[in-house]
């Protein structure tokens, strides 16, 4: 029987990369659009590797499938793989390493900063009704001798601030994995937790979504803010809690925030309505997940997962692991 690979969800349009690889490595392929643990069971059964966007792979689902050897993602974040109990079942999991789209979350992350801190949509809005005023977007602040706060210095974090230093901003981070020396080395100061959030005139959250950063940004977090302070997301959504979020920027606390995905991303859900309250905010800029998207990163991340899903099918070790059993396998 032939080994098979499953692309249990993606959004790309069409699977033909990934169909290339598999089928020129002579591997069966098929494409599913899973919405839950459910779908994915049912059409994962037979299959010896998953290539997964949004589709969460939790331990009910491994033990559901006795051949899977592999489950490989599109990105970097694995939050939504039980990675430990992948490892207890002796699945290889991989992922891509951040610089497949570092340049493109960076620009993302900047491009949303400008935008809100130059009052963009703003003058957007109130030009299309027929106000035509600089003073529409009061106020508007140089950028210049402002401090940057960053949460995590890794490779976008880095590229973010070497953006805004170019526009004058004076750069903090916060990184508990992170050599202050390192830090330093990059013209950027290293502070605490709270320091961040009390420095900060802009806060860029680059950090990954882990059991620590879920929900870490609440009340008590946005208060501490300054009130002329804009915080951009362009991490994981469920970093910040959205109606923390909303209570804050309606009352005051922060003066605004870009967001490049909500606490409860509409892409995992079946039936999204866009009924967030942060929607019908002035000072709020949402996008779709989509700071990582180029032509060039989609096509790159994409040849990643499916190279790597074979790699492990073939039985050679995989580029980017993202647990050991592989390698503990092979001695």
């Amino acid at each position: 029987m032939a080994l098979k690979v499953l692309v249990a969800d993606y959004d790309f349009g069409d699977t033909s990369i990934e169909r290339e690889i598999v089928r020129r490595a002579g591997m069966a392929f098929e494409a599913a659009q899973c919405k839950g643990e459910r779908d994915l069971i049912e059409a994962a059964r037979d299959v010896d590797a998953l290539l997964v966007q949004y589709a969460e792979v939790r331990a009910q689902a491994i033990q559901a499938l006795p051949r899977l050897k592999v489950i490989a993602r599109y990105g970097t974040g694995v939050d939504t793989v039980d990675v430990d109990a992948a490892t207890a079942h002796g699945i290889q999991v991989t992922n891509a390493p951040n610089e497949w789209c570092a340049d493109e979350v960076a620009d993302h992350a900047v491009a949303l900063l400008l935008a809100l801190i130059r009052k963009v949509a703003v003058y957007d809005q109130m030009t299309r009704e027929g106000v035509w005023h600089w003073r529409a977007g009061r106020p508007i602040h140089r950028i210049a001798g402002k401090v940057l706060g960053l949460l995590s210095f890794g490779a976008i974090s880095q590229r973010v601030a070497g953006r805004m230093s170019a526009f004058g901003a004076m750069v903090c981070a916060h990184d508990p994995y992170q050599r202050d020396e390192a830090m330093r080395a990059h013209g950027v100061t290293p502070v605490g937790f709270d320091e961040l959030l009390e420095r900060s005139d802009y806060l860029v959250i680059q950090a990954p979504l882990t059991a620590q950063t879920r929900g870490l940004f609440g009340e008590r977090e946005l208060r501490r803010m300054k009130p002329t302070a804009f915080l951009v997301n362009t991490a994981r959504g469920p970093i910040i809690q959205d109606r923390a979020l909303y209570r804050a920027v309606r009352e005051g606390w922060i003066a605004g925030a870009g967001l490049d995905d909500l606490e409860e991303e509409p892409a995992k859900q079946r039936d999204w309505q866009p009924d967030n309250p942060l929607f019908g905010m002035a000072n709020v800029l949402i996008s779709p997940h989509a700071a990582y998207y180029s032509e060039e990163s989609i096509a790159l991340v994409r040849n990643i997962a499916a190279e790597e899903a074979v790699r492990v099918l073939r039985g050679e070790t995989p580029r980017y692991p993202v647990n050991r059993v592989f390698e503990q396998a092979g001695g």
